[in-house]
């Protein structure tokens, strides 16, 4: 899937962070919509279909587990990356329990954060072809 194609949902409340992704994702050709709250974060995952979500673990109305959770209740396709501060190993356990893919803790170098978006995205992409040709 070419990045002009994919819709990224970040949800992370720290205003600076939130639009230093945008601009970076969007740098990378990946068209971005944001949130800073789980409220806005689940009403944009309910009316629009995204590639790719990115959630910060410490939101000012729950948690970044309490909104992957909510999501995948929905959703359960579309990949998650936490970008959290957090990063004992218990809180990297609780946001894959309830459903991520991956977990960077910040400050991730760009690169990374790019690569991880890349694959995890092509892994969707791939999976969803394989089940078009399946049925």
């Amino acid at each position: 899937m070419d990045s002009a194609d994919s819709r990224i949902l970040l949800v992370e409340d720290h205003e600076d962070t939130r639009e230093f992704l945008a601009v970076l994702l969007a740098h990378s050709k990946y068209k971005v919509e944001t949130a800073s709250t789980i409220c806005e974060g689940l009403k944009l995952a309910n009316a629009h279909a995204f590639d790719l979500f990115i959630f910060d673990s410490m939101l000012p109305d729950g948690s970044g587990v309490e909104l992957c959770r909510r999501v995948r209740k929905f959703n359960q396709r579309t990949p998650i990356i936490f970008y959290s501060g957090l990063a004992y190993e218990t809180d990297i356990t609780k946001a894959l329990a309830a459903g991520a893919q991956a977990y960077l803790v910040k400050p991730v170098d760009v690169t990374d954060l790019i690569q991880s978006v890349e694959n995890l995205i092509g892994k969707a992409a791939d999976s969803q072809s394989l089940e078009k040709q399946a049925v």
